[in-house]
């Protein structure tokens, strides 16, 4: 996490940097500034700086190194309780597949969102429940 916390204060003040020269080569090419370029790129900066925060305050949260960094560990030292996958599910991919029809209902035609909404509450359902029947049914 220490890696990813540097890499993303470095990703932000190069944008800062980068937010600075683009905005001073375009007044002095074009004599007026770019606005949507410029805040694009200093946004980019500022959303870098965000990331680098978050995983700053929840590497302190932890109170300590965890065990993928320290170079002595193994995979199967750390806490098993990092959370729930289903690595078996199909549920994400057809959330996925549905989600592409909505909005490519949104740049083609309505007609692709029509079929893409309904396919998204019934993967959204079958993803929820997912656990409550058949060969995993708590």
């Amino acid at each position: 996490m220490r890696a990813n916390i540097g890499l993303f204060w470095l990703l932000a003040g190069f944008f800062l940097l980068a937010a600075g020269v683009y905005s001073l080569w375009n007044y002095l090419v074009y004599g007026q500034l770019e606005i949507v370029g410029s805040m694009g790129i200093a946004l980019s900066a500022i959303l870098a700086g965000f990331i680098a925060f978050f995983l700053n305050m929840v590497k302190r949260s932890q109170a300590g190194q965890v065990f993928p960094e320290d170079a002595d560990t193994d995979v199967d030292d750390a806490d098993p309780e990092m959370g729930h996958f289903s690595p078996w599910s199909w549920w994400p991919f057809i959330i996925g597949l549905a989600l592409f029809f909505v909005f490519l209902g949104l740049a083609v035609g309505i007609w692709v969102t029509i079929i893409g909404v309904p396919l998204a509450l019934v993967a959204l359902v079958g993803w929820t429940y997912e656990y409550y029947r058949g060969n995993f049914g708590h």
